[in-house]
């Protein structure tokens, strides 16, 4: 047969070279006209191939016709319009001879449900059709991929089972929604893949990595591999029915701020990284023993560069394989809810990276991002900003978030940089921003989104916790959206964590001109629902560690940290600690290294990790320290004007006012006898914790109980007159079996 009038050279010179934008009308088996008979003509294109046939019936065979030198195959079945069942034998030039099913021959399998609220911008699990999804079709395995791109004018799958040859996968475009989506059978599990997306503005074709890929090579690879998230036998049942309990508002909630990278590492193994496993058969139960209610990892979705602390992330939905595989991170997360403790994780929807491999003019065009570098850029991250606007973004970053709470179990976000997203002027000079709509510096698309995300995420999974890392003044962080607010339930305190620390660096001599540094948070800390952080970013880039920050001798420096985390401890909000911070790291945390472990071998050190215990078991104990963390109604000034003398004093209450504690901070090195300060009532008091005690490391200055008299003092009936230790706080609770 020398007739090839069903297709023209365009066509044949267009699927040869990989142009074409339609590929399901060429390949595969179609009805035909052929010598102006009915006919059905078969059609595959393998570069590979020295010779192919068409097998079908029982064991009958054809062998295609070589349209072109670049390996498209046809073959003509004249006297007939009927299509029938097929598969494809390939002798390649080199190797074996192999038999496959056409992936030309299988229909359109994305559900008009999922094509809907795709072009709608509402698909909230878009992640259950998009990227790449093992599935038996018509009795043959294989793989289901979808990705967006609409304005590529070709997309291919390419991967390990075609040799990344873009001409021999490409998928069919649902045009008015920018979607492509293709099943290749005998595409496996574990099987390695990218995207090959030809545009109208590049010569070469651009080779990204799925945006929805669930699991990634380990960097410097950039390719996604093809994965099954399901069959994971969960057994967090317990957990995951009291959870909307245990994270309510009046709870107690410690968190544990964690790097999987640098907590602990393997010196005998490179890059000595320990997996997602050996983390939780070593780092769970230190939580546990520690008395956390939760850990919270920085972020752990794939990312290319270590240093980035995976705050730069090209790899959304996977994740990073730096310590395994996806579902052995769910085993980390189930064996941390199996010992009671809550998984929070950072999500970074503010921006992404530059990575030729990821988001970035994905499809040739700022699909992910903005045009305009003056809203589509960070400068000081070397980022992009997600177009919030855009109906794929929605989709993408939704679907993301609720991915994590789906598959994952995990049980609230911290969003990283919000008030990079609310406003489009932030860390940019005049001129290099432009005005929303209205003439103002809000980013009015991403403060909606933020609204929509908090009210999906609580809607869909009761007990949810999402906390804004926020720094600025802006009003309604954690008010609910129906009242205008953003709709998180926590905002980190960075005014409190910025003035806690400047102060306490400071020599306690000059203390006294500073008072106002640890009294003004209260002014405003019943303003939103508040967490007290002292996290990773400030024992960063010449910080200095917590305990390095202190001042004076090692002493003193030990006494200022244990009055710090005393003071912590009382003060109205949740509470969260990067790690190391609890044994009194004396270097910079670094991304490269483990922890100082060795430390412990100290007694201070060992002290410095006892208080933690101790105060997270009393914060979990005492109802008074966290069931009113959010009014005035839980907290009570004893003293707030005792600058001189660098004393601070004040009750924290629970529901029931009668159930109360009472602390006492010396902010100096002088031991102060006989102080008299003012209590609810008369009686004996328990020093339930005392950080100057011999047992953390301190000089055991003081009592265990101290007795209460009648007799008014700071506008109260009765009061006690008592010593204080030096560089300590005290923790004193009515004795009221007396």
């Amino acid at each position: 047969m020398t007739d090839r009038f069903l297709l023209d050279q365009e066509q044949i010179d267009a699927i040869s070279e990989g142009s074409h934008g339609d590929p399901f009308s060429v390949l595969g088996m179609h009805k035909a006209t052929f010598k102006k008979e009915d006919a059905v003509v078969v059609r595959l294109m393998r570069p590979e191939a020295e010779c192919a046939w068409v097998c079908y019936g029982e064991e009958q065979s054809k062998e295609l016709r070589r349209l072109s030198e670049e390996g498209l195959f046809e073959y003509v079945f004249e006297d007939t319009d009927e299509t029938f069942d097929y598969t494809f034998k390939v002798e390649p030039y080199h190797g074996d001879v192999y038999e496959v099913q056409d992936p030309y021959s299988f229909d359109k399998l994305i559900e008009s449900d999922d094509l809907q609220l795709w072009g709608e911008g509402n698909h909230q699990q878009a992640h259950r059709f998009m990227g790449a999804h093992l599935k038996e079709v018509g009795g043959v395995q294989g793989t289901h991929f979808v990705v967006t791109a609409p304005n590529a004018s070709r997309v291919s799958v390419i991967g390990s089972f075609n040799n990344w040859d873009g001409r021999v996968h490409p998928m069919r475009k649902y045009h008015e929604l920018g979607l492509w989506e293709i099943f290749i059978p005998h595409v496996n599990a574990g099987d390695i893949y990218k995207y090959e997306i030809k545009t109208p503005y590049n010569d070469a074709p651009l080779k990204k990595s799925d945006p929805f890929g669930f699991y990634s090579e380990m960097r410097p690879g950039t390719a996604s591999i093809v994965y099954d998230l399901t069959g994971y036998e969960w057994a967090d049942q317990e957990w995951m029915q009291s959870r909307e309990e245990k994270q309510r508002h009046d709870q107690p909630l410690s968190v544990y701020e964690v790097h999987l990278g640098s907590w602990m590492r393997n010196p005998d193994s490179d890059p000595g990284f320990l997996s997602y496993r050996e983390l939780a058969d070593k780092l769970v139960p230190y939580v546990k023993d520690l008395g956390y209610t939760h850990i919270e990892l920085m972020p752990v979705a794939e990312h290319p560069y270590d240093p980035s602390w995976g705050y730069q992330i090209t790899g959304y939905f996977a994740p990073t394989s730096r310590f395994g595989k996806p579902k052995d991170f769910m085993y980390l997360v189930d064996k941390c809810h199996r010992h009671d403790i809550g998984v929070l994780m950072d999500w970074v929807p503010g921006h992404f990276t530059k990575d030729e491999n990821g988001l970035r003019r994905f499809d040739g065009t700022a699909l992910f991002e903005h045009e305009d570098p003056r809203l589509g850029e960070h400068k000081d991250w070397d980022t992009l900003i997600f177009n919030y606007g855009r109906s794929e973004v929605r989709n993408f970053l939704i679907s993301n978030a609720l991915y994590w709470g789906d598959y994952y179990h995990i049980d609230g976000i911290r969003v990283d940089a919000v008030a990079s997203m609310l406003y489009l002027d932030y860390s940019r000079e005049e001129g290099e921003w432009i005005p929303n709509r209205y003439g103002g510096r809000e980013n009015l698309e991403a403060i909606q989104f933020l609204k929509d995300i908090n009210g999906i995420l609580h809607e869909r999974y009761p007990g949810f916790l999402t906390m804004a890392e926020e720094s600025t003044s802006y009003q309604g962080v954690t008010s609910p959206t129906e009242h205008g607010g953003l709709g998180f339930d926590y905002k980190w305190n960075m005014g409190w964590m910025n003035d806690t620390l400047e102060y306490f660096k400071k020599d306690p001599l000059y203390r006294k001109y500073h008072h106002d540094q640890l009294t003004f948070s209260l002014i405003y800390t019943f303003s939103e629902n508040f967490i007290l952080p002292l996290s990773h970013d400030e024992v960063v880039h010449m910080k200095q560690s917590n305990l390095s920050k202190m001042p004076g001798d090692d002493w003193q420096k030990f006494a200022n940290l244990r009055l710090l985390y005393t003071y912590m401890y009382g003060h109205p909000g949740k509470k969260l600690l990067f790690m190391g911070g609890e044994f009194g790291q004396w270097e910079e945390w670094t991304e490269a290294q483990s922890l100082d472990w060795h430390l412990l071998e100290w007694e201070n050190h060992r002290g410095m990790q006892s208080l933690i215990k101790d105060l997270n078991r009393l914060f979990k104990q005492e109802r008074a320290l966290y069931e009113v963390d959010h009014n005035w109604k839980g907290f009570e000034w004893i003293d707030i004007s005792d600058a001189e003398n660098s004393i601070l004093s004040f009750i924290r209450k629970s529901e029931d006012e009668r159930d109360h504690l009472v602390f006492l901070l010396n902010l100096t090195p002088e031991v102060h006898h006989d102080y008299k300060f003012g209590v609810p009532h008369k009686g004996t008091y328990d020093v339930i914790l005392n950080s100057d005690s011999a047992y953390y490391g301190g000089t055991d200055v003081g009592k265990q109980q101290i007795e209460a008299y009648e007799g008014k003092w700071h506008n109260r009936h009765a009061h006690i007159v008592t010593t204080l230790p030096p560089l300590a706080g005290m923790i004193l609770k009515p004795n009221l079996t007396n």
